[in-house]
């Protein structure tokens, strides 16, 4: 079942306003705890925007205080331009989808859908008109009468997602909607609502800690770290461009190395770790210390690596001068549909782990010498 039925004679019309948010200096604490701390972060009309990162770090405090179930103690939110941070949640112009989808077990999916409608005021006649339009919209309309309890998981999200569409907002809040649901519905279901989302032109702010869900679904992605943004942008430009080893870290994974710079010039810097001799041609935001002997970490990402079959003789790395290139004995090789990921341990008791397609042919012959390489444009340096 798809939320966008593209083979439908007729779009169903459905009026919504896009809103903007604007987040100034926004903190929210919790006695001596800063859970949000001076966040400025603007959303554009009409886009999706993923709060992401770990537990405790401040996407739902940041979610609830824009849909007014928290007051900020300090900075401003403005949703189209006009401040809300004193506004109850009913008058602003945003509805939220929880974890939990909160429908009303004794009624019935459409007077569910109904329910804000009814308590706003709206006459009869629209109300019937505006459920029905809803329900059309997410492709439920023939659940219209059945209870919640005989919906499946992806049902009730469906539910729940007419239910805060039908009020019309200019900005759908979402917070992590899709954690109860199995990975396979999961996934249908990122696709489903990203088209919703486009469909409508609505804006959507959606709170996740799943980077893939993040990465998949939304137009930019800002990552947060103890109450705070770290790096926000397109998911290329956070998975490609990690402005901070946090960010580097979470987002995917990475081969990690702590060093030293051992030389630097205009094009790049060359790290030294135990067993490596890195060269990168392209340091994170800001830079790193422009001095010899100063701590950084170096990331690689695992599809960067290159693994080919060692040759009799093999350069085994910084011991022997080779600079972004190690030779190693091939531990473990995992299947991963269309690519195949391979543990190599190098003699300095590193292990990298390589991500490449099956055309790529790598050697998979565990035990087997091989050799890791990478390009000067894959490594990232940060200070530590």
């Amino acid at each position: 079942m798809s939320l966008v039925d593209v083979t439908a004679e007729a779009p169903v019309q459905v009026t919504t306003a896009s809103g903007s948010v604007e987040l100034r200096s926004l903190t929210k604490r919790y006695g001596d705890a800063v859970a949000v701390d001076d966040i400025s972060l603007t959303v554009q009309a009409g886009e999706f925007l993923s709060l992401l990162g770990p537990s405790g770090c401040g996407k739902t405090t940041t979610l609830r205080l824009i849909g007014g179930f928290e007051f900020p103690d300090d900075g401003s939110i403005q949703i189209s331009g006009k401040n809300v941070e004193n506004l109850p949640p009913h008058k602003r112009p945003v509805n939220t989808v929880f974890q939990a989808y909160a429908l009303f077990p004794h009624m019935k999916v459409a007077d569910n859908v109904a329910y804000g409608l009814r308590l706003s005021g709206v006459p009869k006649a629209q109300i019937a008109d505006r459920v029905s339009r809803a329900l059309d919209m997410v492709r439920m309309t023939a659940f219209a009468s059945r209870k919640p309890a005989q919906l499946s998981g992806g049902q009730q999200q469906r539910i729940a997602l007419a239910r805060a569409l039908v009020n019309r907002p200019a900005v759908l809040l979402l917070d992590e909607p899709m954690s109860a649901l199995d990975r396979k519905l999961r996934e249908e279901m990122q696709v489903e609502l990203k088209l919703l989302q486009r469909e409508l032109g609505t804006t959507f702010v959606f709170v996740t800690h799943d980077q893939e869900e993040a990465l998949s679904m939304s137009d930019r992605v800002a990552v947060m770290k103890d109450g705070r943004i770290e790096q926000i942008g397109t998911a290329s430009s956070v998975y490609d461009s990690p402005e901070s080893s946090f960010v580097a870290g979470f987002i995917g994974r990475q081969n990690s190395f702590a060093g030293t710079i051992s030389s630097f010039d205009s094009a790049g810097v060359r790290v030294q770790t135990a067993g490596l001799s890195l060269y990168s041609s392209r340091p994170t935001k800001g830079g790193v210390p422009a001095s010899s002997g100063a701590e950084v970490s170096a990331a690689i990402r695992p599809e960067s690596v290159t693994v080919t079959s060692a040759s009799p003789g093999a350069p085994g790395g910084a011991s022997d001068g080779t600079v972004n290139s190690v030779t190693g004995t091939l531990l473990g090789v995992s299947e991963l549909g269309h690519s195949l990921q391979l543990v190599v341990h190098t003699p300095s008791d590193d292990q990298i782990l390589a991500r490449l397609p099956r055309a790529a042919s790598p050697p998979t012959e565990l035990g087997s010498s091989v050799t890791c390489s990478w390009s000067a444009d894959a490594v990232r340096i940060f200070t530590s």
